[in-house]
């Protein structure tokens, strides 16, 4: 384990219900990054998506990537101090090549992989999938940007 919730919260300025990453297992900065979120039945999104039969929406599956993303982004900054960190944000500019392949429901431990396609001063293009026990559930190109607050 390399980051546990706690200092994910320190990267990342999202909070419960909108924290989408439990866990960062593997991170090299500027290449790649390794997450995960357990997907639990207590999640405020299962009582309307769907009451009879639970499905975890694919957006907050993309966003879960995003936010692993931005993870990788901001650790990924040259010598950033964690005062530097904290007055920035990343944006998203854009998500292309979305693909759904198959449903994650409660109980799945949602596995977020990112590599870094090319990275130009503070804007980043990464290659996001999304993996339950090693099958490739969702997939998509993510385009963000990290600016101040």
């Amino acid at each position: 384990m390399l980051f546990d919730v706690m200092e994910i919260q320190k990267i990342l300025p999202h909070r419960y219900p909108f924290l989408l990453v439990d866990r960062i297992t593997e991170l090299i900065p500027k290449e790649y990054i390794e997450g995960y979120k357990n997907v639990s039945i207590s999640e405020p999104v299962f009582q309307g998506h769907f009451p009879d039969h639970p499905i975890y929406p694919g957006v907050m599956i993309i966003e879960g990537m995003a936010q692993a993303g931005g993870v990788l982004a901001f650790k990924s900054m040259d010598s950033a101090s964690q005062e530097e960190i904290a007055n920035k944000v990343v944006y998203f500019m854009s998500i292309d090549k979305a693909k759904f392949r198959a449903p994650v429901r409660p109980g799945d431990r949602l596995v977020y992989r990112l590599n870094v396609i090319k990275n130009k001063g503070t804007v980043w293009f990464l290659d996001g999938k999304a993996y339950v026990d090693d099958k490739l559930v969702t997939e998509a190109e993510l385009k963000a940007m990290i600016v101040d607050k």
